[in-house]
């Protein structure tokens, strides 16, 4: 267990393509240790600590980087009728299993988080997600379930809806805040956040703090997490988080002193402007480059703000399965994740990106992990 406890799990690109639940009575039962004062009184901002015994803290071990691996676009419970879905979602597990052993030395929407979970919640690492484009898509009725007179044959398996009764069964989607707030209710193990309430439908809006090995009330680094849309409403970051992320930088790292990386989920309308053409040239570091960027659909700040602090180390993306650079722009480095989910477009092979955190100096370095064990792509974001 030792050697996962400088590991930290991101699901930050779920991208649920099918989302129909049994809904828990949720609440948000997170306690929190090691605040500063003022990020304990600021809503959708946290100190974490990792939830592993006697300590309880999310921080560096003396001498030793602290890991992320970034799991991307998962795609769980795509034709979960058929048998395809089922086996896509063994063969993403799989991936996510492969990479976390190469890099430590070591019933419905809910049903399928659980699954997508698993391999990191079997090996005692902690996580944190940020919601993608899929993940409160409504149901899909699939039209091989249609009987010829255009009635829809009864199939409601507990696993796979919300039951009500031995003969009552309801098909609906699951919102963000439900599959959130079921996520941090059951698992001891997850850091994520449901964020500010004045950002709904934006859900998952939060910053976590990695502190210092010697003083958990030294931040080391902030990582950022936004919420860029999707599913039941547009595909951007608003004008509103932008404004959160300000007022909260402003609060919790007034001079920039500590470095901060961001995570979500949608491309935005920069990556357009750092992506290579025709393969992957110097100074931007990759192995795939077969589409154009799909990103947000409109700009409303949060670019801006990035640029003009200093403390931005980088941005991390998923969305484009055919896309795994990371290209420098101003002062930042805008990247993107690999691949992970066997679901979704694609037949480019699964990894995922792993970075790495060094304190002294502060270093950030990134390289992509695939399925088999092989390692390419190797970059350090930081000067």
């Amino acid at each position: 267990m030792e050697n996962f406890r400088n590991l930290l799990t991101i699901f930050f690109f779920f991208s649920l393509s099918l989302l129909y639940t049994c809904l828990f009575p949720c609440v948000d039962s997170i306690s929190t240790v090691g605040f500063h004062d003022q990020l304990r009184q600021h809503a959708g901002s946290r100190t974490v600590a990792l939830r592993t015994k006697p300590e309880k803290y999310l921080r560096l071990r003396v001498g030793a980087p602290f890991k992320i691996a970034l799991f991307a676009d998962l795609h769980f419970g795509e034709d979960a009728w058929t048998d395809w879905g089922p086996r896509q979602d063994v063969n993403s597990i799989r991936v996510m299993s492969n990479v976390l052993s190469y890099e430590t030395p070591v019933a419905n929407a809910s049903l399928y988080w659980d699954l997508a979970i698993s391999p990191t919640r079997a090996r005692g690492i902690p996580w944190a997600t940020v919601f993608g484009n899929h993940d409160d898509a409504a149901f899909e009725w699939p039209m091989e379930w249609f009987s010829p007179p255009g009635i829809p044959r009864l199939r409601c398996p507990v696993s796979n809806s919300s039951c009500l009764g031995e003969e009552e069964c309801s098909f609906r989607g699951t919102s963000r805040l439900d599959l959130i707030k079921n996520e941090i209710k059951h698992n001891e193990l997850s850091h994520s956040r449901n964020g500010p309430k004045e950002l709904w439908p934006s859900v998952s809006n939060y910053v976590l703090n990695l502190t210092s090995p010697e003083d958990t009330n030294s931040p080391v680094v902030f990582l950022y997490f936004l919420d860029s849309g999707g599913g039941s409403y547009p595909q951007v970051i608003s004008s509103a988080q932008a404004e959160w992320f300000n007022s909260t930088t402003r609060m919790i790292n007034p001079d920039s002193r500590v470095p901060e990386i961001i995570f979500w989920h949608i491309p935005s309308t920069a990556y357009k402007k750092v992506a290579p053409v025709f393969g992957i040239h110097k100074p931007c570091v990759g192995s795939i480059n077969r589409e154009r960027v799909a990103a947000q659909e409109a700009e409303t700040g949060i670019m801006k703000l990035l640029v003009e602090r200093p403390s931005v180390k980088a941005v991390f993306v998923g969305h484009n399965h055919g896309l795994d650079w990371c290209c420098p722009y101003k002062q930042l480095w805008l990247c993107f994740a690999r691949h992970t989910g066997y679901g979704g477009y694609g037949g480019w092979p699964r990894g995922a990106r792993i970075l790495e955190i060094t304190q002294k100096p502060f270093s950030l370095r990134s390289w992509i992990r695939m399925e088999d064990g092989r390692v390419h792509s190797e970059v350090v974001l930081t000067p």
